[in-house]
C-alpha cells in the first residue's frame, strides 16, 4: 500500500452519519465505552452529503462515506472492512408524488440525496437523463414530495420504514433491482481512512470500530440513546428496523463477497460514463 506516511497520533478527525445504524455501530466509541487505543478522536455528526463533500475537500482522517463517492477517492482513501452499509434489502426507494407515475420527462423533477450519495449513483444507473434531478438533504425528500413540490425522490434511511405513511407512491426499489441484474449485494457506504494516516493508526481506528460496533451489537438497549438523539424518525421499533436491515455480516466484515459487490459498481458507474474508465478499484485496508 503506497501512503504519505503520518506517523504520530494526532487527533483523529472523524466524521459519521447520523442514520441510526451508523449511531448504533459507533455509540460505544462516542461514549468511550471502548478504548480508544490511544487515539484521540474528534467526532463529528452530519448528514451523508456533507460527509461526502468534506471528504473531497480533505477535511477527514476518517469518515462515513458514500460508496459513490469513495470511487472517486480511491488515490486518497481506503475503506475499512467494519463499519460499511452493505446488504440485500437495503437499497434506496424511488417514491412519486402521484400514483402511477414514471420518470420519462426531463421537464420533471427527481429530489436525489446529494450528488455523491451512492442513491443517486443508482438513479443515474437505471434512468439515465430521464429527469431534472435536484439534491437537497435527505429528511427533506419525503415532506416535499409530499407537499407536491417534485415529481420523484429517492428516498434513503429511515424512511425506507415509513413512506406508505406518508401517502406516497413506491415506482421502484432501486436496491432490489441492483440485486436482480448484478446477484450482489448492494454497496452503499463504508467507512474511509486518508491515505495519509500510516498502518498503525489506521489498524487501531479498525480495531476501535470493529469493538464499538461489536458493544453495541451486545448493548442494543445502551445504543438507543444515541441513536434517539440524532433520529428523524423517533419511534424505537423503527430505529431498531433500520439496525436490523443494515448492521449485517458485511458491516461486521466486508470480505469477498463486499470486495465483489464493490468491484460491481465500479465496472456499472464507468459503463455509463460516471467514472474514468482508468479509475482504479477500491481499496479494502488488511
Amino acid at each position: 500500500m503506497t501512503m504519505t506516511q503520518r506517523h504520530d497520533l494526532s487527533p483523529i478527525r472523524l466524521g459519521i452519519s447520523t442514520c441510526p445504524n451508523d449511531t448504533f455501530a459507533f455509540h460505544a466509541l462516542m461514549q468511550k465505552k471502548v478504548d480508544w487505543l490511544g487515539l484521540d478522536f474528534q467526532i463529528s455528526l452530519l448528514d451523508i452529503q456533507q460527509l461526502n463533500s468534506r471528504l473531497f475537500a480533505d477535511q477527514w482522517d476518517v469518515a462515513k462515506a458514500s460508496f459513490h463517492a469513495a470511487l472517486l477517492l480511491t488515490d486518497r482513501t481506503v475503506v475499512l472492512p467494519s463499519g460499511s452499509a452493505l446488504g440485500f434489502g437495503v437499497g434506496p426507494l424511488l417514491l412519486a408524488s402521484n400514483k402511477n407515475q414514471i420518470p420519462t420527462d426531463s421537464e420533471q423533477v427527481t429530489l436525489c440525496p446529494g450528488e455523491h450519495t451512492t442513491a443517486t449513483l443508482l438513479f443515474k444507473l437505471f434512468y439515465p437523463q430521464s429527469t431534472h434531478v435536484e439534491h437537497c438533504v435527505f429528511s427533506d425528500i419525503m415532506p416535499r414530495l409530499k407537499a407536491k413540490q417534485a415529481d420523484f425522490g429517492v428516498c434513503i434511511h429511515e424512511g425506507r420504514f415509513t413512506w406508505e405513511q406518508a401517502g406516497l407512491d413506491l415506482v421502484e426499489d432501486l436496491g432490489t433491482r441492483w440485486e436482480r441484474e448484478t446477484e450482489s449485494p448492494l454497496p452503499l457506504g463504508g467507512i474511509l481512512a486518508s491515505r495519509q494516516l500510516d498502518n498503525e493508526t489506521i489498524a487501531r481506528v479498525q480495531s476501535v470500530i470493529k469493538a464499538s460496533l461489536e458493544y453495541g451489537l451486545t448493548h442494543p438497549e445502551e445504543a438507543l440513546t444515541s441513536m434517539r438523539l440524532h433520529a428523524q424518525e423517533f419511534e424505537d421499533e423503527v430505529l431498531m428496523q433500520h439496525v436490523d436491515l443494515y448492521v449485517n455480516q458485511w458491516t461486521q466484515n466486508l470480505g469477498v463477497i463486499g470486495k465483489n459487490a464493490l468491484s460491481a459498481l465500479s465496472e456499472r458507474a464507468k459503463a455509463i460514463g460516471l467514472l474514468p474508465s482508468d479509475r482504479s478499484e477500491i481499496e479494502i485496508w488488511g
